[in-house]
């Protein structure tokens, strides 16, 4: 059975296609609150074409000669270029208004994030729960951005303008009138400014939120008084081909740690490293959610200690009945001089 072409119509790929370029390069420009209140006042007395000439007259009185009016006469004067018809006008003061609109959005969609990163303080940092949120973190600005994008824009092609402060609400009626009337000539507003807004998101984030398992570790072993000064990572003397991610001495015995979110089969070098070292203690800590019975085993057998999740170790008995393994609520100080 054939699958149908998919096909754009030219016409609607070129209003696009232009429509993109003037949110892309209105956000390059990196135009302030006045500025926009400005363009739009000079473009309520120009309608059409006549509003091209009359913002490019204006540009030296509005942005004068420094570094960032210079900036923003560029990308202003690179827009107008593309100017053809008096629908490029209204594309860009749609546009215009978008941009004023997005940091509102960027900041509500911001908000989900620091709701669960604000949790943290009160989880163990080597918990589930913990390691969850730092592991979404990178993807739920995004995530909820694009939610966020997808409603606003049905709210304002359904007219529906009291969802934020009254004072808003004559901006957002016009605003919905716009995509409306855009909407009908083929410009998807919700779809482009959705391009333009992910790449805003991308850009006010960090890619790497949230500390990793490793951060998580040090700052475990540091709490419960390891020197961190006195923390190495290093390569184990007897088997070059293993790296301990920590590596200290306490009370006269040598301490090796091996820090994996997950196992999979590296588990097997540290075993093998287990062999020849002449380090006095190893220890992996890992979430545990990749392990068996087997490989628990398999790892003790070795006198390499486990540390776990605790939410792993507390619905596993058989993690319980196994000496040397523990949750990771008792790597502590007390738990670690114990270890022979």
């Amino acid at each position: 059975m054939g699958i149908e072409k998919l096909k754009i119509q030219k016409n609607q790929f070129d209003i696009n296609l232009k429509f993109y370029f003037i949110l892309k390069y209105l956000l390059k420009a990196g135009l302030n609150e006045k500025d926009i209140k400005k363009i739009i006042e000079i473009y309520s007395l120009n309608k059409g074409l006549f509003f091209k000439n009359a913002l490019l007259s204006s540009m030296n009185d509005l942005y004068g000669t420094s570094k960032s009016g210079l900036k923003k006469k560029d990308f202003l004067t690179d827009i107008l270029d593309l100017f053809e018809t008096d629908l490029d006008s209204e594309l860009f003061i749609f546009g215009l208004k978008l941009i004023a609109i997005k940091p509102l959005l960027l900041q509500e969609a911001k908000t989900r994030d620091l709701l669960d990163t604000s949790k943290l303080p009160t989880l163990n940092p080597l918990s589930l729960a913990y390691d969850k949120i730092t592991l979404f973190s990178p993807y739920s600005t995004r995530v909820s951005g694009a939610l966020l994008s997808l409603i606003f824009f049905d709210k304002l092609e359904n007219q529906d303008t009291v969802f934020i402060s009254s004072d808003t609400t004559e901006f957002l009626k016009e605003l919905s009138k716009d995509a409306i009337a855009l909407k009908k000539i083929g410009v998807e507003p919700n779809q482009i400014f959705m391009l333009m807004f992910s790449e805003s998101i991308n850009q006010s984030i960090i890619s790497d939120s949230g500390s990793n398992y490793e951060d998580r570790i040090l700052s475990v072993l540091m709490v419960i008084g390891i020197d961190k000064d006195k923390i190495l990572k290093i390569h184990d003397k007897d088997d070059i081909s293993t790296e301990f991610d920590f590596f200290f001495e306490l009370d006269g015995k040598t301490y090796g740690i091996g820090a994996k979110r997950t196992l999979r089969e590296r588990y097997k070098q540290f075993i093998k490293t287990a062999q020849m070292t002449k380090i006095d203690i190893m220890i992996e800590i890992t979430l545990g959610i990749d392990l068996t019975e087997e490989k628990v085993k398999a790892i003790r057998n070795h006198n390499v200690f486990l540390f776990i999740s605790d939410e792993i170790y507390s619905s596993n008995k058989y993690l319980q009945n196994i000496s040397g393994v523990y949750s990771s609520k008792d790597l502590t100080l007390q738990t670690l001089k114990t270890l022979l």
